[in-house]
């Protein structure tokens, strides 16, 4: 029971949450400059009778609060409006573009996990060696180089000149579509795995400190039954907080990534939405971008369940 109370405590601060953050894009994007019938005109010609009918459709004659609770009620339903851009549903366009992102951050999550977090265990463990100065070297590196060169130099090298993996579009099917994804998941994850070695890397010098690692090495323990049960189970907590964020970073934040390798995912979407002030799919996109990121501390809450024993039991006790 109290497992199933914690679960709808959050379902429901996220509720509020998102009706929080979807107040704050209405709010914003009413108060921005210029009137709202001219940005919903888009290319027509600005006629009174165009003005006027706009006005009529969208209700932009009615009080704000009013504007506000008819447009939540159809967000409710999940319809969003049409794009000015293209004429499309929002949530039609979302549905289009949502897979590739969905797979590219997914993709990007995983090379970070499995390199980053045994990087940062190597080098918290071998603190003050050679080997340690090396990972600090190549994360540092990791950490400072810029997305857009990195995929450019990627681009280049592996597509143009060795020829390894696809210069441009998003494949078809699982297969396929993790090599063409490879470079731009490899990009998107460089600097993210920068950082998670090194808080891996932190983690793991402050656990190896600990008493119950000497007794588990005095022992006789295996040193994989040591690293696996004691070392990295008790340094994967704060871990976890980082890559909950960075999955709500990696579903919202791929702009330059998808802008660099031609996708058509979310993150191309968002960057023409707002530059060409496509009121419906900002707001669409803005409200679903709040929903990935309170999902992804969701999961990262949940994990600490499976990671710490002792949560799980307070938890579901």
């Amino acid at each position: 029971m109290k497992g199933l109370w914690w679960v709808g405590r959050r379902l429901l601060t996220i509720a509020a949450q998102l009706l929080m953050v979807s107040v704050a894009i209405f709010a914003v994007l009413h108060l921005t400059p210029g009137k709202p019938e001219q940005i919903l005109l888009g290319t027509q010609p600005s006629t009174p009778a165009a003005l006027e009918a706009i006005r009529a459709k969208y209700h932009l004659n009615e009080p704000l609060v009013d504007q506000y609770w008819l447009w939540l009620q159809k967000a409710a339903h999940l319809d969003f409006g049409r794009s000015i851009q293209t004429g499309q549903t929002v949530t039609g366009v979302i549905g289009e573009r949502l897979p590739v992102t969905l797979f590219l951050a997914v993709y990007a999550l995983t090379l970070v996990v499995l390199v980053a977090v045994p990087l940062g265990l190597v080098a918290g463990v071998r603190a003050g060696t050679v080997v340690d100065r090396i990972v600090t070297t190549i994360t540092t590196v990791g950490f400072s180089a810029p997305a857009f060169a990195v995929g450019i130099a990627s681009l280049y090298v592996f597509g143009v000149t060795l020829g390894w993996f696809p210069v441009y579009g998003s494949g078809d099917g699982f297969v396929d579509r993790a090599w063409h994804l490879s470079l731009p998941a490899g990009t998107l994850a460089l600097t993210v795995i920068a950082l998670i070695a090194r808080q891996a890397r932190a983690s793991a010098i402050k656990v190896s400190d600990q008493d119950f690692m000497t007794f588990a090495m005095a022992r006789g323990l295996p040193r994989h039954q040591v690293w696996g049960r004691y070392l990295l189970r008790n340094s994967s907590l704060p871990v976890a907080t980082s890559i909950g964020l960075v999955l709500g970073y990696f579903l919202t934040g791929a702009v330059i990534v998808e802008q660099t390798f031609a996708l058509p995912g979310i993150g191309s979407v968002i960057l023409s939405s707002i530059s060409t002030k496509d009121l419906p799919m900002v707001q669409g996109l803005g409200l679903l971008a709040a929903l990935f990121v309170l999902l992804a501390n969701l999961l990262a809450d949940f994990s600490y369940t499976i990671l710490d024993p002792r949560l799980r039991r307070e938890m579901f006790a």
